[in-house]
């Protein structure tokens, strides 16, 4: 069927007429077309570049047979059938490397949201990683507030936890008590759900999603989770704000090398500059873009630009003391909520610069 969109449409192969019937159908209702392939052979040109590929039981031996590449978003649709032909359809199915099983008519419902998802662009939001030059730097703090601002922008922000002892992210955001999935739900899931699942099920206030870390057991996130979770923000979020300790696990790594850029927070202090000159040495293997925010007060009267200057690093602002800051977070008050002090100005300055380089503000 010819393109009516730019850009690759849903690929089907199958022989199956009434399939066919079936899935243009639903395909329509999504608001789009298919591209029809009845063999492998005419879906191999294809097959890597479509949205999402569809093959009917029919023809899932042929494309074995034909040694066709292993990719994501491959589903196998047919009909329902019995509990023995079903088990078969799925054995094979998975040799192909195909992620879903789509049995008519059950399975239209689900198999109509895939076909909306696979013709909605990507968002391909910004990442930004934040982590702190010693212990108590307010990398957190930081992290949690640029999340908020973001939010009273207008941006479908996630703010994902990358660090195991950090007490948990949901204690800095007062959300302690809110339901939804936390890491060890989502490592035991293995991580595989769905980007619109996944958001739908973490805890959240209007466009702010967090993954955080709960108290009751130590966990390390595995490197295919964090992988996937950061490959589901992008795609679906505009902006994630990730909190990544000082000492890197591998998923902790994975994190701050997917990020557009990352922020160490740095208290104008002697002995935090030397700490945290380690963790920007380290911090640099994985994130090109790093930058220091200096944070007072100043005992010894350092200059944040002394101390970006120690750090080799460029300054991308300044935090002053605020003792309603404070105050705010141990009443359960999400850091910037307010919009009022410094944090929150410092966090509008940054967002300024990332997202309207030529109309930002000085951050600080």
């Amino acid at each position: 069927m010819s393109a009516s969109r730019k850009g690759p449409l849903p690929l089907v192969v199958t022989g199956d007429s009434d399939l066919i019937d079936d899935l243009v159908r639903l395909a329509a209702a999504a608001g789009t077309e298919i591209d029809l392939a009845p063999d492998p052979a005419a879906a191999r040109p294809r097959y890597p570049f479509a949205p999402v590929v569809i093959v009917g039981t029919d023809r899932v031996s042929g494309c074995l047979l034909a040694g066709m590449p292993r990719r994501s978003r491959v589903v196998v649709a047919g009909y329902s059938s019995g509990m023995t032909e079903r088990e078969e359809a799925w054995d094979r199915a998975k040799e192909l490397g195909a992620e879903h099983l789509a049995l008519l008519p059950e399975a239209e419902p689900w198999l109509f949201k895939s076909l909306v998802q696979s013709v909605q662009p990507p968002v391909l939001g910004l990442s930004i990683a934040v982590l702190g030059g010693r212990g108590g730097a307010g990398a957190s703090t930081l992290a949690g507030g640029l999340a908020m601002t973001a939010v009273q922008r207008g941006l479908r922000t996630l703010l994902l936890d990358a660090d195991p002892l950090g007490g948990g992210l949901d204690l800095v955001l007062g959300w302690e008590k809110f339901d939804g999935l936390r890491w060890a739900a989502l490592a035991e899931a293995g991580g595989h759900i769905e980007g619109p699942a996944l958001f739908g099920a973490l805890p959240r206030l209007g466009d702010l999603v967090l993954l955080s870390f709960a108290r009751d057991e130590l966990l390390v996130v595995p490197s295919s989770t964090m992988e996937q979770t950061l490959a589901a923000a992008r795609n679906q979020r505009d902006l994630t704000v990730i909190d990544v300790p000082r000492r890197l696990d591998d998923a902790a790594v994975l994190a701050l090398e997917a990020a557009d850029r990352a922020l160490i927070v740095v208290p104008a202090e002697v002995r935090a500059v030397a700490a945290a000159s380690r963790v920007a040495a380290t911090a640099r293997l994985h994130c090109k873009d790093l930058q220091a925010v200096v944070r007072g007060p100043a005992p010894g009267r350092l200059k944040p630009s002394t101390v970006a200057r120690a750090l080799e690093l460029p300054l991308a602002g300044t935090l002053r003391p605020e003792q309603a800051l404070l105050q705010g977070l141990e009443h359960g008050e999400a850091p910037a909520q307010s919009g009022k002090g410094p944090l929150a100005e410092l966090c509008r300055a940054l967002l300024a610069t990332w997202l309207d380089p030529h109309n930002g503000e000085a951050a600080a």
